[in-house]
């Protein structure tokens, strides 16, 4: 059911009813007569759509963040920081995508001429996750609007009415009819999206579990997939690092969004010379978060997305509990109304529990201690995930090697593992396939055609 049930409160506020399957073969239909017009207008059309598209969402911000605050609970202010970056990706595509689509002369050795040219392939459907509800569809919508693409958006369900604020906006900015459709699907109907010979790729972020039914049905029609899933990166204080700046980065970098984000720093590696201390001023940074109403502007961790996301979280930290892990700081749910957990820190955790292996979608810092630099990367390494990584020390010749050996997909140096709109995202192993963002993001759904002129 797609219903705005406000995290904050566990009261359900409204709710939408999902698409009829023919409301689904129509917004397909428009989504595809749409590409045969979009696919051929001029770049500078795309540029003044997207120009205009972030010129709506700066308009409107305090309107929209407070949409996503009710939705999933972010708190006030980072959701104003959320539409800045959202108008931001809008801007960075205006700005570049028309040298991104610049066509690439090859060398040959037969003679005549020959280069690739960049073309659009079609209706791509984008799946969005909760957690950045503008943002994840931003970073998906528009290079592929400016490669001359069409969008089917099917967001999560407990995020309804900013889904219907994102299609007005681009009614608004005065987008081609069925050049960005917004599906209130199910998942029986999503299977059937990726099926139609209409509907030529598919993009997800989202949980393994959602990646890999999408991969599995988008394989089987030999669709393009790209895949932004789970992660449980790796932070790297080594023996140098600077404590009070290291421990004032890894709060923000692990409870920042109230922990769920993907690319949030979760397994802190720490070298055992500067354990204790670097572990107190992490103790320190948390005690002094201020946990409450999302929507009051002091607040930086606000609930979690919903009552089964905290007694998810509740269950795997219990699970660390009982099979010995020591608790620093919190460690239980938030008595009262509402999906709040308190910001937690917990040391002592061991393989044989949850907390090891599974990825924590929330406020839960978790620290080991390390002898050396290769039990530092051989730790880091052992998880199924790969997205990002970050590492702490003064010595840069030392970061840049370590850097080497991380089975990740990103890299930070003395700075959490973060997004830019003019750098790719995107992981390895377990953690997806395929990039998003910078000139990358453009390239995952193109026709890379090739165009070759005979020689005399």
């Amino acid at each position: 059911m797609y219903a705005v049930t406000n995290p904050a409160t566990g009261g359900v506020e409204a709710t939408y009813p999902t698409a009829t399957d023919e409301q689904i073969q129509d917004a397909i239909a428009k989504a595809d007569s749409a590409y045969t017009q979009w696919s051929l207008s001029a770049l500078d059309e795309r540029v003044a759509l997207l120009e205009r598209v972030a010129d709506i969402y700066e308009a409107r911000a305090e309107q929209l963040a407070a949409i996503i605050t009710r939705e999933m609970g972010k708190p006030i202010k980072q959701a104003m920081g959320e539409i800045g970056i959202v108008a931001a990706i809008y801007r960075y595509y205006a700005k570049n995508g028309p040298k991104f689509l610049a066509d690439e002369e090859l060398e040959i050795a037969s003679g005549g001429k020959a280069l690739v040219r960049k073309e659009a392939v079609g209706a791509l459907l984008g799946i969005m996750p909760w957690n950045f509800p503008y943002y994840q569809v931003a970073r998906f919508v528009a290079p592929n609007l400016m490669n001359g693409n069409t969008i089917l958006l099917k967001h999560a369900p407990q995020c309804p009415e900013s889904a219907l604020a994102m299609e007005e906006i681009f009614k608004e900015a005065a987008a081609p009819a069925g050049a960005y459709v917004n599906i209130f699907a199910t998942n029986e109907q999503v299977a059937d999206i990726i099926a139609d010979r209409r509907v030529q790729g598919v993009s997800l972020t989202g949980s393994e579990r959602a990646g890999s039914a999408v991969a599995e049905i988008a394989g089987r029609n030999l669709k393009k997939v790209v895949l932004e899933l789970g992660g449980s990166d790796p932070f790297l204080v080594m023996d140098d690092a600077d404590i009070a700046r290291t421990a004032k980065l890894g709060m923000r970098a692990r409870f920042g969004n109230t922990g769920q984000a993907c690319n949030a720093a979760k397994r802190f590696i720490i070298d055992s010379s500067v354990y204790e201390d670097f572990s107190r001023a992490l103790v320190e940074q948390v005690s002094g978060i201020k946990v409450g109403d999302p929507t009051q502007a002091e607040t930086f961790l606000g609930p979690l997305s919903s009552a089964a996301a905290r007694d998810g979280l509740a269950a795997q930290v219990q699970d660390a509990i009982d099979k010995g892990a020591t608790v620093l700081a919190g460690g239980k749910p938030v008595e009262g109304d509402g999906a709040f957990y308190e910001p937690t820190i917990l040391a002592g955790v061991t393989e044989q529990m949850r907390a090891f292996s599974e990825e924590l979608f929330g406020p839960v810092a978790v620290l080991y201690k390390v002898d050396s630099e290769e039990e530092a990367v051989a730790l880091a390494n052992n998880t199924d995930y790969g997205l990002g990584a970050s590492i702490h020390t003064k010595d840069l010749e030392r970061a840049e090697r370590i850097s080497l050996q991380l089975q990740s997909g990103m890299v930070a140096i003395n700075e959490p593992s973060a997004s830019f709109p003019e750098l790719p995202f995107g992981g390895v192993k377990r953690s997806g396939i395929g990039r998003e963002l910078g000139k990358y993001g453009m390239d995952e759904f193109i026709n890379h055609k090739l165009v070759k002129i005979a020689g005399r």
